[in-house]
């Protein structure tokens, strides 16, 4: 979709270390506040710690001594179970210094789930707060190639370095490790909420391209205030200049966050951006709407982890100040930013689309961004070849490729066959997994994960485009559309999440509230052939957003309500 995606982000030289940023914004900025975060809240009132520019940098600068004095060099991976707080942002921004390489993997996926992924990645290095270490000594096989361990909180009974005694190591500031740009800078594991959790290699050239990404994208500038309510964005804050507010919340249970806890860090921080899950602003927009309360100096609210509804931008831009606007970015853990919607342009030119069954619009392709439909198919693809491309206007798999797309999975070769298409003339193509369409104006329009697809008699349909039909009742929090039965003889099957208290309770009621919901869909050719409902009062949701619908677990769910 671009002619040259390689270039687009101007031009990258061959050594780079990511963690340069952080010295250089302290250089420019020492006394701007670079983190504000919370720290209890006496008398029932928050207290904040703020760092400058400086401070951060002087905290992570004596931290990367210090692991390096404990024998940690470039290259090592690190397991980093820290909570989000200074002390996190301060130790990766020491650990990408160095050339190690934090590897950050969601505890929310279970014991089994995080014990599997350390013990695939070996670790060299393993930080993290007293139970992680708990954790390390009751299941040592899969910390068996753990040499240096740090704890994270105040000393233990068991011997080894804190972060608190890292952060006051003296000496003199410690360089930038001459890393290159295709050097490994650190390891994120997808959730695993569509499948097992994969670890994406980023490398120091990759998280470069990112920041000037989102710089382009965004109008970013050193200044602004970002309320960060998915941390890891707020290692982008601080190579963009910007000062990084993390609330009063639980990062990994965004569903159950304290809606008058965001209201307020807006309120004592005036952040001009903030990026979170859909399940965040579902709660503060009706605690603002009852109140009265408006979020104001707020200009770029940003809304990721799961297809946007209309409605949920209307809501938002109701309660927010002038001049903001809701921006809905697309993208994974392996490829982002890859699109970008306005909020706005989604409301005055594609709600109606929307809501008529074609589909979610994710907007046009992020700068730096290649973007191509394949057919669809679950085989992995031994060369890419302009072949494998749909009809202009046909729904196909989103394939991505440019400086922000990663190359493989550690230690994943089958994952990362399967994910991955080599190209003769540069880099890898990403399988994002999804389905899409891209329309005459050169808009993305998301019609479903691949997985989800579903195979009838009469053909495949994807789930997304009739969801947003049905999911227009004021009793349906949200709907969702399963296939019931073997692939290629699958029945639709329509799902309703209701309302917090609109579920009739008689059969008799229930089946009035499905017939109302299922003439939504009347003349909608998305919608054509479903004629069953049931209803659950909750979702099963990923770890990380608590927004993405876990549809195979809702599948089996089905099946079982239908004996089938």
């Amino acid at each position: 979709m671009i002619a040259d995606p390689f270039l687009a982000l101007g031009e990258l030289p061959a050594e780079v270390n990511v963690g340069r940023h952080l010295p250089e914004r302290a250089r420019e900025r020492p006394d701007a506040r670079a983190l504000i975060v919370p720290e209890g809240r006496p008398g029932g009132r928050p207290r904040w710690r703020i760092l400058s520019f400086a401070e951060l940098e002087t905290r992570s600068s004596a931290m990367a001594r210090g692991l390096a004095g404990l024998g940690l060099e470039r290259g090592d991976r690190v397991s980093v179970f820290v909570r989000p707080g200074a002390e996190w942002v301060a130790l990766v921004w020491a650990l990408m210094r160095i050339g190690a390489v934090p590897v950050l993997i969601d505890p929310g996926m279970g014991r089994a789930g995080v014990l599997s992924c350390v013990k695939r990645i070996r670790p060299r290095a393993f930080i993290g707060i007293p139970l992680a270490q708990v954790l390390r000594r009751l299941f040592p096989a899969a910390f068996e190639s753990v040499e240096i361990a740090v704890t994270s909180g105040p000393p233990r009974p068991w011997r080894g370095a804190t972060l608190g005694e890292l952060a006051r190591s003296p000496g003199e500031p410690l360089g930038c490790a001459p890393t290159r740009a295709a050097d490994e800078a650190a390891i994120l594991f997808t959730s695993g909420s569509t499948g097992p959790a994969k670890g994406a290699v980023y490398t120091h050239g990759m998280f470069d391209a990112q920041v000037r990404a989102l710089k382009a994208l965004y109008g970013l500038e050193p200044g602004g205030v970002d309320l960060a309510c998915f941390p890891l964005f707020a290692l982008f804050d601080a190579a963009l200049g910007l000062t990084t507010v993390l609330p009063d919340m639980d990062p990994s249970k965004p569903a159950r966050c304290n809606p008058a806890r965001i209201v307020e860090a807006v309120a004592e921080h005036r952040p001009t951006l903030s990026f979170g899950s859909p399940a965040i602003w579902r709660r503060v927009i009706p605690h603002c709407r009852e109140r009265g309360l408006r979020l104001e100096g707020l200009r770029q609210l940003m809304i990721a982890g799961a297809p946007v509804p209309p409605a949920l931008i209307e809501d938002c831009l109701e309660v927010l100040g002038e001049g903001c606007d809701v921006h809905t970015p697309y993208g994974a853990t392996e490829s982002l930013p890859v699109s970008s919607a306005s909020g706005r342009e989604i409301l005055a030119r594609f709600a109606g689309r929307t809501l008529r069954g074609e589909g979610s619009c994710v907007g046009r392709v992020a700068p730096g961004i290649d973007l191509r439909l394949i057919r669809i198919g679950d085989e992995p693809i031994e060369r890419w070849s302009d072949e494998l491309e749909v009809a202009p206007g046909e729904p196909g798999e989103v394939c991505v490729r440019g400086p922000v797309v990663t190359q493989e999975y550690a230690e994943q070769p089958r994952a990362t066959a399967r994910a991955k298409i080599p190209a003769a003339n540069g880099p890898a193509w990403h399988r994002m997994g999804d389905v899409g369409r891209l329309d005459g104006d050169g808009h993305l329009w998301f019609l479903g994960r691949l997985s989800h697809r579903i195979e009838t008699p009469e053909g495949r349909r994807m789930p997304v485009p009739a969801e947003n039909a049905f999911n227009r009742h004021p009793d349906a929090a949200r709907t969702a559309l399963v296939g019931v039965g073997p692939a290629g003889f699958e029945r639709p099957v329509l799902v309703v999440e209701p309302e917090p208290g609109r579920l009739p309770r008689g059969r008799t009621a229930r089946a009035a509230l499905a017939a109302e919901i299922l003439r939504l869909g009347a003349g909608i050719p998305a919608c054509e052939g479903i004629e069953q409902v049931l209803f659950r009062r909750a979702f099963p949701v990923d770890v990380r957003h608590n927004a993405k619908i876990r549809r195979e677990d809702l599948k089996r769910w089905a099946e079982r309500e239908l004996g089938t």
